[in-house]
C-alpha cells in the first residue's frame, strides 16, 4: 500500500496555481474533466503529488459541489494505491467498516472510500490503478519558474489518537518513525501528541491529537469560525469532528521563501525547533501550508 497524494478542493484550478505552481514549483502531472469534478495533479521534487479538485458538471454528480457549499474550499481527501482492492475491502469489512463509492467496473482504475464518519473525519480513497496517468497541461497553465519544492507531509489532527492509529497504522499499514508519540505544546499551553507514519514513499502523515487534559470537553469556548488553528486550541479547532487536515508541509530551497522563515513553536504538528513560513487557510483557498527549508547533508 502506498500513500499516493493529498487532494484539496477549490472553486477554480487557477486559484491554486499562485502558491502550488508559481511559488512551490509544482509541475503538471495529469488531469482532466470528469463527471462532477475535474482533477489536476501536480508533482514535486521528491515525487509526491497534490491533487487540485474543481467542480465540473455538478448536476450529474454533486459530491464536490456539496462539499464546497458545506465546508468551503480546503483539504478533501488522501488517496492510497493498493495492489488488490478486493482484498483491501475485505480487510475493511472484517474490521467493521462499510466502504462507500465502491467501483470495480473499470480494470484500469478501481476505487472505494472510507467515509469520514467511519474513519478519522476525512475522506480516505483506496484505488487500484493499472498504471500511471499522464496528460498534457491545460491551456494557460503557468510555466514553471520557481525551484521545485518537496511535498513531505500531511498533518492530520484527530480527536482520538487511538482511533487514528487504528485506521492509518492498523488497517492501512503505516509504519511509525518512533515507537512512542512525541509530546508538544502550543503557545497557550495546550499539550498534544504526534505520531509520524510512512508507507515507504515520499509522502507521510503526521497524526496529532490533544492529550486528555486538554480534550475538546475542557478546551476554552473560542470562535469556531476563526480560519486558523493558531487562534484556537487544537481541541476547539476540531469542533465535534473526529478529525481534520491541519496543514500540509513542504520543504523548499527557494531563497525568496527561505528569507521569510520564522519560528513556529505555537503551531500544532510543526517540526520542533525548525523555522517555517506558514500560509494560513484564508490566504490559500482553505488549506494551511507550512514551508520549511530543505534539509541537506551539507555542513
Amino acid at each position: 500500500m502506498k500513500l499516493d497524494h493529498v487532494a484539496v478542493a477549490v472553486e477554480h484550478w487557477e486559484q491554486a496555481w499562485p502558491l502550488y505552481v508559481s511559488e512551490l514549483g509544482g509541475r503538471w502531472a495529469s488531469g482532466g474533466l470528469n463527471v462532477g469534478f475535474a482533477p489536476a495533479q501536480l508533482s514535486y521534487a521528491n515525487g509526491a503529488k497534490i491533487e487540485v479538485l474543481q467542480p465540473h458538471a455538478p448536476d450529474a454528480n454533486p459530491f464536490l459541489r456539496r462539499f464546497l457549499d458545506q465546508h468551503g474550499p480546503g483539504p478533501h481527501h488522501v488517496t492510497f494505491k493498493v495492489p488488490d482492492l478486493a482484498s483491501a475491502l475485505e480487510a475493511l469489512r472484517d474490521a467493521g467498516l462499510h466502504p462507500v463509492g465502491v467501483n470495480m467496473s473499470m480494470p484500469w482504475w478501481m476505487e472505494a472510500f472510507i467515509h469520514p464518519r467511519e474513519g478519522t473525519g476525512i475522506v480516505i480513497q483506496l484505488a487500484q490503478a493499472a498504471g500511471e496517468w499522464s496528460t498534457p497541461p491545460p491551456e494557460g497553465f503557468p510555466a514553471p519558474t520557481a525551484p521545485q519544492a518537496s511535498l513531505v507531509r500531511v498533518v492530520h489532527a484527530v480527536a482520538s489518537m487511538e482511533r487514528g492509529l487504528a485506521v492509518f497504522e492498523g488497517l492501512l499499514g503505516g509504519s511509525r518513525s518512533a515507537p512512542q508519540p512525541h509530546r508538544g505544546a502550543t503557545a497557550d499551553g495546550e499539550e498534544f501528541e504526534a505520531v509520524d507514519l510512512s508507507w515507504g514513499g515520499p509522502l507521510s502523515i503526521r497524526l496529532i491529537s490533544p492529550v486528555e487534559a486538554t480534550s475538546r470537553s475542557q478546551a476554552p469556548a473560542l470562535d469556531p469560525a476563526a480560519p486558523s488553528g493558531r487562534e484556537l486550541s487544537l481541541g476547539s479547532w476540531l469542533l465535534d469532528r473526529p478529525g481534520r487536515v491541519h496543514h500540509v508541509a513542504f520543504a523548499t530551497s527557494d531563497r525568496a521563501i527561505l528569507e521569510r522563515l520564522s519560528p513556529v513553536a505555537d503551531l500544532p504538528g510543526a517540526d520542533p525547533g525548525r523555522e517555517a513560513l506558514v500560509v494560513e487557510p484564508a490566504e490559500n483557498n482553505g488549506t494551511r501550508v507550512v514551508l520549511y527549508a530543505e534539509e541537506t547533508d551539507a555542513p
